[in-house]
């Protein structure tokens, strides 16, 4: 049984850690309100983005786009989207986890986080490039990324290129996410301003094409397209990014939370029993004390 000189030190110690945990919980939460007011901010004009590109699509006729091009090959290219720093919970294994399931085995990666590069080069995958994004995520930096992807998959590299990510749900929840980004597939809208639209009586669909139903193209819908895809693909990538990081900072809070409220919870018990033990100690001195008095009388 441990000593009181060592359930001191143990309290001590974690009580040192809580501090820390604590420090980091209160940081990533003022990181966390900004980053989830990014990623939120972002998906009315993605959805936006997504429903003009598909309103196009239905005018472009038989001609096609070599971003629309899809190939028979399945050399696969994938941008994954993880963190530079541990200390998230799960999120991290969840994503290495649907990129294992998902991802094809012979696929060339692009990274953004240490996290899962570390992962890709444990698994013997070939990182073709790996880029740092600061925080809060600038659009600036993401585009180097969106414009390699979209090089390597011109140039006929690769047959399709996939993003993975971490989506924000709430502050509890974010899920991994695996979707084709090259070629670019059926457009659909992708919005989360559902209160507004159902304050209108209207699905979310139903608003977003109620806002843009008809078009006028000048000079043509090809020449818009050829404008709009890579504006497209720049915007998904940057899309992802916000998500990514919205998803990181409000995993690592309620990880950092659990960890505080954990490290007070064992404390309360190593006190518990710091206490017992040195009641005991005084308990044992009294009747040693009792027991010499009565031997001298």
């Amino acid at each position: 049984m441990a000593n009181l000189r060592d359930i001191r030190r143990r309290i001590k110690s974690v009580k040192n850690t809580a501090q820390i945990t604590r420090a980091m919980q209160l940081v990533a939460a003022a990181k966390m309100k900004k980053a989830q007011d990014q990623a939120l901010a972002g998906r009315e004009y993605s959805a936006h983005l997504n429903q003009m590109l598909a309103d196009i699509q239905q005018n472009f006729g038989d001609e096609s786009h070599p971003l629309l091009e899809k190939r028979e090959g399945s050399r696969e290219l994938v941008l994954v989207i993880s963190t530079d720093k541990g200390l998230c919970g799960p999120l991290n294994t969840n994503l290495a986890k649907a990129l294992v399931a998902q991802a094809s085995p012979d696929a060339h990666y692009v990274t953004v986080g240490r996290k899962l590069r570390a992962v890709c080069e444990k698994l013997g995958r070939k990182v073709l490039a790996d880029f740092n994004v600061k925080d809060p995520v600038p659009f600036f930096q993401t585009r180097p990324i969106a414009k390699l992807l979209t090089k390597e998959f011109l140039d006929g590299n690769y047959d399709k290129v996939t993003l993975v990510y971490t989506k924000f749900v709430n502050t509890l929840r974010q899920e991994p996410v695996v979707t084709a980004l090259l070629p670019i597939q059926e457009i659909e809208g992708d919005i989360e301003a559902e209160s507004e639209a159902a304050a209108h009586g209207m699905s979310t669909e139903e608003k977003i094409k109620d806002a843009f139903r008809d078009y006028t193209f000048e000079p043509s819908p090809a020449a818009v397209l050829e404008a709009l895809l890579p504006l497209y693909i720049n915007y998904q990538v940057y899309q992802a990014h916000v998500e990514a990081r919205a998803s990181e900072h409000s995993a690592r809070m309620v990880a950092m939370k659990a960890a505080t409220d954990n490290a007070k919870k064992f404390i309360k018990e190593l006190t518990l029993e710091y206490n017992k033990l040195r009641q005991g100690a005084i308990t044992a001195e009294l009747l040693e004390i009792t027991t010499a008095m009565k031997a001298m009388e």
